[in-house]
């Protein structure tokens, strides 16, 4: 496995993670524990370090599913991992079926309440990497900090993290706190947040890729006869796995089917080898349910284009025709 360090920070992940979310929420059903424990076990030895869940990632019934499985299946190999977990949402009417609304809460006492029951479901002393789910716009962005600064003297974090950041909230974050990598939404379909690119190289800031392969339609796995559950899988309403997108990203298909075979890999891999080829303290966190893809996906780490190569597919994105992709759940005031 290839390590890669995020920004300036000093944490050492490998150069693939695991997103974990879509085992419990999100994605359908949530697998078995049984299945969790195996996939998770499986991905060590493989040589994946570098983890990610957050504690909404459950269900309605158990809203904290997620960290509570990968506590009970990363313990055996605790000192040989980096946990990244995250606070300050929760969801409005989880009980509902599809895509559900967002309350932020990044108030410090709801923050310590937070890390102090994600130290217990994840059965550590310390967290690696802590994030801010997303901002909330009532609470300053050097409060935040503060609180983060606080909770790593006290050795219950080692490095924060903010999801879904900007430059500005980035900027006055960090002057409190070294913040040590950004998690945004990034893949060939989703490339807004490249704009903070200059902003993490300034502050050495590492930049970890959620969703990278487009909610996994740049896997080349789906097509206009995949069904996805309406009540418990978000792609069945997202605007890239309705049926007319798969003909508005018959071209995006195309180009990277081609790369594929130029560089005797699979269409996820150039996915991934792509971003990683940009910086290389980009970290993609693909999330899978499957063995093979497991291995599929770490083996984008032996991929690379040039610099080159990579400029020269920036412009076909820019230019070619794609359908709409999901941007995220909406975010709702706390006081409705």
């Amino acid at each position: 496995m290839k390590f890669r360090t995020l920004g300036m920070s000093g944490l050492r992940v490998s150069a693939v993670g695991l997103g974990c979310m879509g085992l419990s929420h999100a994605y359908g059903t949530p697998v078995k524990k049984n299945e969790f424990m195996s996939l998770l076990a499986d991905a060590v030895d493989m040589g994946y370090t570098f983890f990610d869940t957050a504690e909404v990632y459950g269900t309605p019934d158990n809203p904290h599913l997620n960290e509570e499985m990968m506590g009970e299946a990363l313990k055996p190999y605790r000192d040989r991992v980096v946990i990244a977990t995250k606070f300050g949402i929760r969801f409005d009417h989880p009980e509902q079926p599809g895509n559900h609304p967002l309350i932020t809460d990044s108030c410090p006492e709801a923050i310590r309440k937070s890390v102090e029951s994600s130290l217990r479901r994840l059965c550590t002393d310390h967290i690696d990497l802590y994030y801010q789910h997303r901002i909330d716009k009532n609470v300053e962005p050097e409060v935040v900090a503060g609180t983060m600064s606080e909770l790593i003297k006290e050795g219950k974090i080692l490095h924060w993290g903010i999801s879904e950041a900007t430059a500005e909230y980035l900027r006055r974050a960090h002057r409190v706190c070294p913040v040590a990598a950004v998690q945004n939404r990034y893949s060939m379909m989703a490339r807004w947040h490249e704009s903070l690119f200059p902003v993490c190289e300034e502050l050495g800031v590492g930049f970890v890729a959620f969703s990278p392969l487009a909610n996994g339609l740049l896997s080349k796995c789906y097509n206009t006869e995949s069904m996805f559950d309406t009540q418990t899988d978000y792609r069945a309403a997202m605007p890239q796995y309705q049926k007319d997108s798969f003909e508005k990203n018959k071209c995006l298909f195309e180009m990277i089917e081609q790369l594929a075979m130029e560089k005797h890999a699979t269409p996820a891999q150039i996915s991934l080898a792509w971003m990683m080829s940009k910086k290389p303290w980009i970290v993609p966190i693909p999330g899978t349910r499957c063995l093979c893809r497991l291995k599929e996906n770490i083996g984008a780490a032996d991929i690379s284009f040039s610099q080159e190569e990579v400029a020269a597919i920036d412009k076909l994105l820019s230019t070619m025709e794609m359908s709409e992709v999901f941007g995220g759940s909406r975010i709702v005031d706390k006081a409705q």
